[in-house]
């Protein structure tokens, strides 16, 4: 277990609603896991009781959050650049002339 305001990735949605729920900064967010399909869905208001129990493996998700980099990280640069992420798009089309 870790503490409660330094719990970051997954951990048992202590709300009992869905199986795993994301942690940032000690706080539960709205990403949620249910048999390794994530999707979204807002915490509750009103307070959880007990400390978060992390999530140590997880066989239908292979994900641990380990590759996921927090949005106010700056030390690791721009996660998205506009000008590649058009170029892509344009490489991944088949285009076809115009009848």
């Amino acid at each position: 277990m870790s503490r409660a305001s330094e719990a970051e990735g997954w951990y048992v949605d202590p709300y009992r609603i869905h199986q795993h729920r994301w942690f940032s900064a000690g706080r539960p967010t709205a990403l949620v896991r249910d048999g390794g399909i994530e999707s979204e869905d807002p915490a509750p208001a009103e307070p959880f009781d007990g400390a978060p129990v992390r999530v140590t493996e997880d066989p239908t998700s292979g994900a641990d959050g380990a590759d996921l980099r927090r949005a106010d990280d700056a030390a690791g640069g721009d996660s998205y650049d506009p000008e590649k992420a058009f170029v892509a798009a344009l490489d991944a089309t088949t285009w076809f002339p115009m009848r």
